[in-house]
């Protein structure tokens, strides 16, 4: 399964799974880190273009984006939140591609394909992830959102809130 074969959402989302033996699982652990309180900044990111992102490169990038505040601010001095969730079920049409694989295969006929993976369809401009953050540490978010943008697909946009 290679990511860029699912960047775009073409067709209607399938998010059927009571029909789907063997589904995926979500590999995203948790969608709230740190702890809610009193921040004075909410730091956003948001794709400039409507996008299908699989449930692994965000998990990737909130693990980037949270590994570095939370080294330098501690679990407790910022709060960040997952804005959306993989409903979308990937499927994969397996060809072999061994030699005698001509008599086992049936090309495209009845090809409704295995259940891969799993994506987030997201809107342009939609939020992604949000981090809220005190003053002092209001580069550090920037700077770590910005750094987990390589794990996504498209042109990013981080946008500061304040919160007072």
């Amino acid at each position: 399964m290679h990511g860029a074969n699912y960047r775009r959402g073409n067709g209607q989302p399938y998010t059927r799974k009571q029909y789907i033996k063997g589904k995926p699982q979500s590999k995203i652990a948790k969608f709230q880190s740190g702890k809610p309180g009193d921040f004075d900044y909410c730091v956003q990111l948001s794709l400039n273009e409507k996008l299908q992102i699989t449930h692994m490169a965000i998990e990737s990038a909130r693990l980037a984006a949270n590994k570095p505040v939370e080294k330098v601010v501690g679990e407790t001095g910022f709060f960040s939140r997952l804005r959306i969730y993989p409903h979308v079920l990937l499927r994969e049409n397996k060809m072999i591609a061994t030699a005698g694989a001509d008599r086992l295969q049936e090309g495209m006929r009845r090809a409704f394909g295995k259940a891969v993976s799993l994506g987030a369809r997201v809107k342009s401009g939609q939020c992604i992830m949000e981090i809220h953050v005190k003053k002092e540490h209001l580069e550090l978010a920037k700077k770590s959102l910005k750094d987990s943008c390589v794990k996504l697909p498209g042109t990013p946009r981080i946008t500061v809130i304040s919160l007072k």
